[in-house]
């Protein structure tokens, strides 16, 4: 059984900075890819960030460029969302997730984590 664990969110006054964490209890095939995804409150889950395991290249929505970084450690089986000049509009619950198929969509997406809330607030 495959499980993902999220951690590091929390309240953050604008222009703060965050670093999630993604916690993955067995190692990812070097094809598959990791992403995370938000979803804010009323509106639908949408895609953040992605890395593919193996060799590391990244993707991300325009929202995210330039501010939110993706990284991976593959010896700690750990995702990482470095979150930088947040803004109100950030604030969402952050699902890691898992595709074993190396997707970005959300509909390809096998595994879930329960998410982890960022609040960005003054």
């Amino acid at each position: 059984q495959v499980q993902l664990v999220e951690s590091g969110g929390g309240l953050v006054p604008p222009g703060s900075s965050l670093r999630l964490s993604c916690a993955i209890s067995t190692r990812p095939y070097s094809s598959a890819t990791m992403a995370w995804f938000r979803q804010a409150p009323g509106k639908e889950r949408e895609f953040v960030a992605g890395i593919r395991w193996g060799a590391g290249t990244t993707i991300y929505a325009d929202s995210a460029k330039g501010r939110f970084t993706i990284s991976r450690e593959q010896t700690k089986r750990t995702v990482y969302l470095q979150l930088n000049y947040l803004k109100p509009e950030d604030t969402a619950v952050y699902f890691c997730a898992w595709d074993r198929n190396g997707g970005f969509s959300l509909s390809g997406m096998d595994y879930w984590g329960s998410g982890t809330l960022v609040t960005v607030s003054s």
